[in-house]
């Protein structure tokens, strides 16, 4: 299958293939091509340059992007995007100068988002997350870390883990899961947090690489 995408009004990010990555100083510059085409076979960029350039080019599809830009999709490397309710009052407090741990000695956040989603179901829980993962796909992500941690029990975790691993069965998007079991004590262990370390490593590890549920810990 071959995509060719012409008349793109600028097409951003063209980089040397040497090039890894980019830091300091070097991050202000963005290298583009305006009035430009791209040519991708088989999910692989093949060619691109000005559009006076783009001659005796056949290809399975052909996309006008006249007055339109192209660029690379966003790898989003950190992501808590599977979780049950919203913790929209928390901003309110932090604008109104609460700390983190007054918020949390309040009942707020980690523990608060913990809780409900121990009390939410697998199913509502995976309808609610892969609808923002599809949201954010149209927003142009196209790699996506997604960690759990708002569980802090085994069945929780676990539940937050299988929804990951439902949702990159279930999209084109490549996802990454990270088991992020010690995000916070539970409150079951407050004033034990060896006890709850010991649960993550003797109860939940096993279990997650029996399922192979995280890519990450």
């Amino acid at each position: 299958m071959t995509l060719l995408i012409i008349n793109i009004k600028e097409l951003l990010q063209i980089r040397n293939r040497t090039e890894l990555k980019v830091s300091g100083a070097d991050m202000k510059e963005l290298p583009s091509i305006k009035n430009a085409f791209l040519l991708i076979e088989n999910d692989v960029i093949m060619k691109f340059g000005e559009m006076k350039q783009c001659t005796n080019i056949d290809a399975d599809k052909v996309v006008d992007a006249s007055g339109k830009i192209v660029l690379p999709s966003w790898c989003d490397s950190h992501s808590h995007i599977v979780y049950a309710g919203n913790r929209e009052q928390e901003f309110v407090d932090r604008i109104n100068g609460l700390t983190y741990e007054e918020i949390a000695n309040r009942g707020g956040g980690i523990l608060n988002s913990a809780e409900k989603l121990q009390n939410t179901d697998e199913d509502t829980l995976y309808e609610q997350s892969l609808q923002r993962v599809k949201n954010i796909i149209k927003l142009g992500t196209g790699a996506l870390e997604i960690k759990s941690g708002y569980g802090l029990t085994v069945d929780a975790e676990l539940k937050m883990l299988r929804v990951i691993k439902r949702i990159r069965e279930n999209t084109s998007i490549k996802i990454k899961a990270t088991f992020l079991g010690a995000h916070a004590i539970p409150k079951l262990f407050k004033g034990d947090a060896d006890a709850y370390i010991d649960l993550i490593i003797n109860d939940m590890l096993p279990l997650i690489h029996k399922e192979h549920l995280a890519d990450f810990i």
